[in-house]
């Protein structure tokens, strides 16, 4: 609240105090005379919400007023302004604008004491009066997150707490991993010993795995008074997890005479040690031709004896794991026949396709010889019953005359 610190404040209000009741005195007895005007004078306010720390503007404004005072007062009913005159001693309240319609003044610097109703009083007769609500926002501190002990092993159990304080409203807190919110979390509010700020707690438990490694968790806590601006912190998780190898071969097809080379490719954390390359259960048979570098295993000039099953064996503090390759040696010619063209096969697919064709122009035709055949039986029939030649040539032409009124189709 604006009260007054020490003796000389005390005195300074008192002083002021009395000033305005003989004004207000004056005023109110000039205020008698006035009552039918006055009427339709009401003060004007609004409830005003502020960050801690911030300016508050209270505003009082009076449409119809014929030159009677304003007076804005705290929630302890002390008197901050009248009119233009300054009623309590407080560095942190300026008059904005005094007139006969307005009365505006500011506090700067709010603290979660200032809140309360405010009173704008109109002194007609009787006096009139408008409240405005000051709400001041409790900014959240900065989260902090706990529970987070480097490093983690793959397959634990891991509990994060994020918690901020100061906040009023209680802030809301959200958990983002990957990008990708956690909706699955538990959240706790409580009330801070000022009784007016909470602070809040939430809490997230995962199983971790080797993609965890890595990945950035974040707590977000939103609140109205940061201006859609979140607070944020962050824990990069550290995982542990035992190697993984796989072996990659410098060709698909090793062939006799060529160098091979095979890449053992492992991950893990911490970094696994220099791998361990072995053949069918042993050591390297050929310390000469078969030469390790870092990762690598060079076989210079195969040949059939190197057929086998080679191991590479990668290990850290975590564990240890291998991967296998058989290694099988090629013939060159033998390659060089598979990779040319099959003779005998296209022959054989070229024959069919032969076969196939003069079959089908040996049915095709038949079918328009037995067509034909049949037509001209056709033409003929009906003079092979004439009892003579005339009556056969006239049943001839009768037949050809049928005939043009028949459509023909030949296939």
């Amino acid at each position: 609240m604006f009260y007054g610190d020490g003796r000389k404040e005390e005195k300074y209000y008192m002083h002021n105090t009395i000033k305005i009741k003989k004004l207000l005195y004056t005023i109110t007895a000039a205020s008698k005379n006035k009552v039918k005007g006055s009427q339709g004078q009401f003060p004007l306010t609004q409830n005003v919400t502020v960050v801690e720390g911030g300016t508050a503007i209270l505003t009082c404004r009076v449409d119809q007023n014929d030159n009677t005072s304003l007076q804005w007062s705290n929630p302890a009913q002390q008197t901050l302004y009248f009119d233009d005159k300054k009623a309590l001693r407080d560095n942190r309240i300026e008059l904005v604008r005094a007139s006969w319609h307005e009365l505006s003044i500011s506090v700067s610097d709010v603290s979660l004491s200032d809140e309360g109703q405010y009173t704008c009083s109109l002194f007609t007769m009787p006096v009139k009066t408008s409240k405005a609500y000051l709400t001041v926002l409790g900014v959240p501190e900065k989260p902090q997150i706990s529970g987070f002990s480097s490093p983690v092993m793959e397959g634990d159990l891991m509990q994060l707490t994020c918690k901020t304080s100061g906040s009023k409203p209680a802030a809301d807190i959200r958990w983002f991993k990957n990008d990708k919110e956690i909706k699955d979390v538990k959240y706790l509010k409580e009330e801070d010993a000022n009784r007016k700020t909470f602070t809040v707690s939430s809490t997230l438990d995962f199983r971790v795995d080797r993609s965890d490694d890595g990945v950035a968790v974040i707590c977000r806590v939103d609140h109205e008074s940061l201006n859609a601006t979140p607070q944020v912190a962050m824990q990069v998780l550290e995982i542990h997890y035992t190697p993984s190898v796989k072996i990659i071969p410098s060709t698909p097809f090793p062939q006799e005479g060529q160098p091979l080379i095979l890449t053992c490719e492992s991950k893990g954390k911490p970094l696994p040690e220099p791998v361990l390359w072995t053949k069918d259960g042993g050591e390297l048979p050929d310390p000469d031709r078969m030469v390790v570098s870092g990762r690598e295993l060079n076989i210079l000039f195969l040949n059939k004896t190197d057929n086998g099953t080679y191991r590479c064996e990668a290990t850290n503090t975590i564990g240890q794991s291998s991967a296998e390759y058989v290694l099988i040696v090629h013939d060159p010619n033998a390659l060089a026949g598979q990779n040319g063209p099959d003779h005998a096969l296209i022959g054989g697919i070229v024959a069919v396709v032969v076969f196939v064709t003069l079959c089908s122009i040996f049915l095709l035709g038949r079918y328009l010889a037995r067509h034909k055949g049949t037509y001209l039986t056709n033409e003929a029939k009906g003079a092979e019953d004439a009892p003579d030649a005339d009556t056969a040539i006239i049943n001839a032409e009768g037949s050809q005359v049928n005939a043009e009124e028949k459509k023909e189709y030949f296939i």
